[in-house]
């Protein structure tokens, strides 16, 4: 009888305490979850940013890539030209000199060079030299226009078009300014095909490009030679203003 009396008791003591117990643990049972649950979203973006910097650094090795491509094709480019430039220099080198004269002739003095006949494009060269020029004039994408003059030459050479080509490789390497380049591609025009049409402005512009550079007496001596060898056209006429203007 006592020992019943004595749990009848206690049983109610304990199912209080025991609930007490279980009331506080509530709380940390619910930071727990919640824990749980900020842990597995951190993990979750950890993995997300991992993923994007991956991503990242493919992108950049890929550019990377392309970047030293293009650099090592431009470079090949440059030597291409240089070496053309060379052999044209070792070519004009090696011609007999002309006679001394006592002077010209009253009926040569002033005369206008005669202008040689070249080889007529075809069509789809001509294509190609409009795609081209659509490149430099209208869409001002000279990266490219440059490389399409480069494939321009290679395919169609020694033609009418080939040395407008040229013309104009000196004069994107000017806008751009890449002026050694220019003045590579200008000389190419004014000594190899010097009885061109394009000749006289090629010799302008190489002027206007060695003065640019700070070369002043070559390119004083170039704008002279414009006006000697190409007394009546337009290239003599505005090197002239340019002598006259006192740039050099």
């Amino acid at each position: 009888m006592r020992k019943t009396l004595m749990a009848t008791v206690l049983l109610p003591f304990a199912l209080g305490h025991a609930g007490a117990v279980l009331a506080q643990s509530a709380p940390d049972v619910q930071r727990s979850a919640n824990n749980s649950q900020a842990t597995a979203e951190l993990f979750y973006m950890i993995q997300q940013l991992q993923g994007e910097v991956r991503r990242l650094q493919g992108d950049v090795e890929e550019q990377r890539h392309e970047i030293n491509r293009l650099q090592e094709q431009a470079r090949d480019r440059y030597i291409d030209l240089d070496q053309r430039i060379l052999d044209l220099s070792e070519k004009l080198a090696s011609r007999p000199a002309p006679e001394a004269s006592a002077g010209p002739s009253p009926a040569t003095a002033g005369a206008k060079p005669v202008v040689k006949d070249y080889r007529p494009p075809g069509p789809d060269e001509r294509k190609a030299y409009d795609e081209i020029q659509n490149l430099i004039h209208k869409q001002k994408k000279y990266d490219e226009a440059i490389s399409r003059i480069y494939e321009f030459l290679d395919k169609y050479p020694e033609g009418d078009l080939t040395v407008n080509a040229y013309y104009w490789l000196g004069e994107v390497y000017l806008v751009l300014p890449q002026l050694e380049q220019a003045k590579q591609a200008f000389t190419i025009v004014a000594t190899r095909y010097a009885d061109h049409r394009k000749a006289p402005d090629a010799l302008y512009k190489l002027g206007v490009t060695l003065d640019r550079l700070g070369k002043k007496d070559e390119a004083r001596r170039r704008m002279q030679e414009v006006i000697d060898k190409y007394p009546a056209s337009s290239a003599a006429d505005l090197a002239r203003k340019y002598l006259e203007s006192g740039k050099i």
